[in-house]
């Protein structure tokens, strides 16, 4: 068996948690009785995701504009697809098909002020305590970074939970969504670039 899961209870009925890690932390989203699904075994080789094999399987080469609220020759920025609890989820993707591992020096070189320009874009709405910045990648090969705003105030949704409680809590009203979504185009398109929302 792999090193990385030898020490895992593949198969095996879960063990109940200890207290310790996300589940007791005070920003956790549940309480009560919570049962840890049984780990199945690996998949090997993994089924490839979404673009792997290239721009012409990747459904954001097929139709990059889809959800764009702001871009440039170079970047996307769109949003997850419809309203959300927290008050912005956020993706920023490069036109080009590129993952993480081989984006080309110019444009790794323009990520980070990048970054910052829709980090800065999202707290110039107001009421933004903070804006968490994250790559997964397990769904699609074509580099993306989630940006998701807590709203200031709600201690509660601080830290990695954050995502669950979009997930659980009410969506907010669609014109709502939508005047965020304006917002944020038009603060990131005063900086160059167009806006579409």
């Amino acid at each position: 068996m792999d090193r990385f899961l030898a020490h895992l209870p593949i198969g095996a009925e879960p063990v109940p948690f200890d207290g310790s890690g996300i589940p007791g932390w005070e920003i956790f989203p549940f309480e009560g009785d919570l049962r840890i699904k049984t780990l199945e075994p690996p998949v090997l080789p993994e089924p490839p995701r979404d673009g792997e094999e290239g721009p012409d399987t990747c459904r954001t080469c097929a139709d990059p504009e889809r959800g764009a609220i702001w871009s440039d020759e170079r970047w996307v920025l769109r949003h997850a697809g419809g309203p959300t609890a927290v008050p912005a989820v956020l993706l920023l993707w490069p036109r080009a098909h590129h993952d993480f591992a081989d984006l080309p020096p110019d444009l790794a070189a323009e990520l980070v002020p990048l970054q910052q320009r829709v980090e800065k874009a999202i707290h110039a709405l107001g009421g933004i305590a903070r804006v968490h910045i994250t790559k997964v990648g397990d769904g699609a090969s074509h580099m993306h970074w989630w940006f998701v705003a807590r709203p200031e105030g709600l201690m509660q949704l601080r830290g990695s939970c954050l995502v669950l409680w979009d997930d659980i809590l009410p969506r907010q009203p669609e014109d709502t969504w939508r005047a965020v979504l304006h917002a944020v185009a038009e603060t990131m398109a005063a900086g160059g670039g167009t806006a579409h929302a």
